[in-house]
C-alpha cells in the first residue's frame, strides 16, 4: 500500500513539475528581430539615466476602447510625470488620460515629412502647441514644439527626438526595450 501511495505521489510530482516547466517563460530569450518603432511600447520598457531620472512603461489600460501604455517618469528625484500613450493606425503618438477619456493630444506623427506642421490639440488655446517635423531619417525623428498661442512661451520652441528601436533619445545608463537589456 505504501508503494502505491509513494508511486502516486511521485507521478503527481512529475505531472505538476511538467506543467510548471511548460508554462514557465524562457527568460534567456534574446530578441533577434529589430524593433521597428520610433517609440517601442511594451510594459517593462525602461529609459534609465540614474535613480532620480528615468521613464518606465508600468502598465497598460483601455481608454475609449483603445490600448494605451502608462509611462511613469521620475524627474530630479521628486518630480513625477504619468502619461498614457499609444501609436494610432496613422502612426500618430497620442496621449490621453483615463480621468479625461475624451482628451486627445498628438505628441508626434511618425508618418509626417520634414517641414510638416500639426497642432497638439488643435484648440487654438494657450495649451495648444504647434509642432514641426525638423528632422527625419530612417533611424531618427525630431519635432519642434512651439506654444504659439501662449504670450510668454511663444517663440521659445523645444525639441523632442525619437530614435527607431529605442524611443526617447538620451544618455541612458540602462535601456530595456521589449524585454531586451540594451545597456
Amino acid at each position: 500500500m505504501k508503494n502505491i501511495a509513494l508511486k502516486n505521489s511521485l507521478l503527481l510530482l512529475i505531472f505538476v513539475s511538467t506543467i510548471f516547466l511548460s508554462c514557465k517563460k524562457d527568460r534567456g530569450f534574446i530578441q533577434t528581430k529589430p524593433v521597428d518603432s520610433f517609440l517601442p511600447m511594451q510594459v517593462g520598457n525602461l529609459w534609465y539615466a540614474n535613480k532620480e531620472n528615468y521613464t518606465e512603461i508600468q502598465d497598460s489600460t483601455l481608454i475609449n476602447g483603445k490600448l494605451f501604455y502608462k509611462f511613469f517618469s521620475l524627474i530630479g528625484g521628486d518630480g513625477i510625470s504619468i502619461s498614457y500613450l499609444r501609436i494610432d493606425e496613422q502612426g500618430k503618438l497620442i496621449a490621453s488620460d483615463p480621468k479625461y477619456p475624451d482628451l486627445r493630444v498628438i505628441r508626434a506623427d511618425f508618418n509626417a515629412k520634414i517641414g510638416d506642421v500639426f497642432f497638439t490639440i488643435g484648440s487654438g488655446t494657450d495649451t495648444d502647441q504647434q509642432v514641426t517635423v525638423t528632422e527625419k531619417t530612417d533611424s531618427e525623428m525630431r519635432f519642434s514644439f512651439d506654444s504659439i498661442y501662449h504670450p510668454n512661451l511663444k517663440g521659445h520652441p523645444f525639441l523632442v527626438s525619437y530614435i527607431k528601436g529605442q524611443g526617447f533619445s538620451g544618455t541612458w545608463t540602462k535601456l530595456r526595450i521589449n524585454g531586451v537589456q540594451i545597456k
